[in-house]
């Protein structure tokens, strides 16, 4: 026999946490109150890589196969973006291998398609550089596109004026003379010592100084909490200010060619030319006088142009303002091709009247 009284039946409701005890002459229902929390986290979208296995590591093949890219750097290059043609594709081994997912490859190479512009060679510890920071991205640090563009911008500029000096006007230099001087003897060791010294201490510095900047890219991202990432963009992008200021009147020229007087000289400043004695006494007036009196000696009368009023107040003004103009264009998102052909436009005008 059973006994009812003593017979219970345990219910447990699993959707509300409650717990049901019934008897044959009692129900008892204890009911279990559960608390859910709801987290919300923000994230930046351009710093969203989630990492959840193992540490991903570009390893030597990978690196090998963005140096021999990198020799393309200039393959596509455009006026509006320069290298960056080059520079994505260079990139290519590095984001496969980095990013699985299809669309962290997107980001990552259309992150690497913004303006690009330096000297082919010095720009491997560049690339070296932002290796190791897509590296560290990839793991799960912090860095957002901004800060990897801004490594970029920062050190390209310092190094495309040292790249110019050293190679085109020394090593290259160099090397033509000792390959000239062979192949005028007779020697057709001339052009081909040329060509493979050339080309081998290119790759050479260009692989060394890539994983160079690939290694110091790892310490720049141990800590960047530190503020040592910012400081070092600022000091790049204060010495590349620097060069650039120094090289735009190189570069930049504008000459206002509007005459704002013109006056008669007197006889014995400019070279009559008429009455030049014969043969090298002739000569040799001529070039005393123009020692003497410079290029205003070549005509009977002085025009004095604006450009020469701008001259004496202060040389090379309007490059420089033409330079920060276009810089500042270039802020405001401008397109550069507009910008170029508003420059052109300016020209054609300003040399129709006369004024350029």
């Amino acid at each position: 026999m059973t006994d009812n009284k003593d017979s219970k039946t345990y219910e447990a409701n699993a959707d509300n946490g409650s717990v049901v005890e019934t008897s044959d002459n009692v129900e008892v229902k204890e009911t279990v109150n559960t608390t859910e929390a709801e987290v919300v986290t923000t994230e930046n979208p351009d710093t969203e890589v989630k990492n959840d296995g193992p540490r991903v590591e570009l390893p030597l093949s990978v690196r090998k196969k963005v140096c021999n890219r990198h020799q393309f750097l200039q393959g596509t290059w455009n006026y509006e973006r320069m290298q960056n043609g080059g520079w994505a594709y260079s990139m290519i081994p590095a984001i496969k291998h980095l990013y699985k997912d299809k669309d962290q490859q997107s980001k990552a190479l259309k992150r690497h398609l913004e303006f690009y512009n330096t000297h082919p060679y010095v720009s491997s510890p560049v690339l070296g550089v932002t290796l190791a920071m897509e590296e560290e991205r990839a793991n799960g640090t912090p860095i957002d596109d901004a800060a990897i563009n801004g490594v970029k911008v920062g050190m390209m500029g310092p190094l495309a004026g040292v790249g110019d000096p050293v190679f085109w006007f020394t090593i290259r230099p160099i090397l033509g003379a000792l390959g000239a001087s062979l192949a005028l003897s007779g020697n057709i060791l001339g052009p081909i010592i040329f060509f493979v010294a050339w080309n081998l201490i290119r790759y050479i510095f260009e692989w060394k100084t890539q994983e160079f900047g690939y290694k110091a890219g790892n310490e720049i991202t141990k800590d960047l909490s530190g503020g040592l990432l910012g400081r070092i963009t600022l000091m790049a992008s204060i010495l590349g200010m620097f060069i650039i200021g120094a090289l735009v009147q190189r570069w930049v020229n504008v000459n206002f060619i509007a005459e704002i007087t013109r006056i008669q000289q007197q006889p014995e400043t400019f070279i009559h030319w008429s009455e030049l004695p014969a043969g090298a006494e002739g000569i040799k007036h001529a070039l005393e006088m123009y020692a003497t009196y410079g290029a205003d000696t070549l005509s009977p009368e002085k025009v004095t142009t604006l450009q020469d009023n701008l001259d004496i107040l202060l040389p090379g003004l309007i490059p420089l303002l033409l330079t920060l103009g276009v810089s500042k264009l270039l802020k405001k998102d401008v397109s550069p091709i507009t910008i170029i052909l508003a420059l052109f436009a300016i020209g054609i005008i300003g040399r129709y009247f006369h004024i350029l």
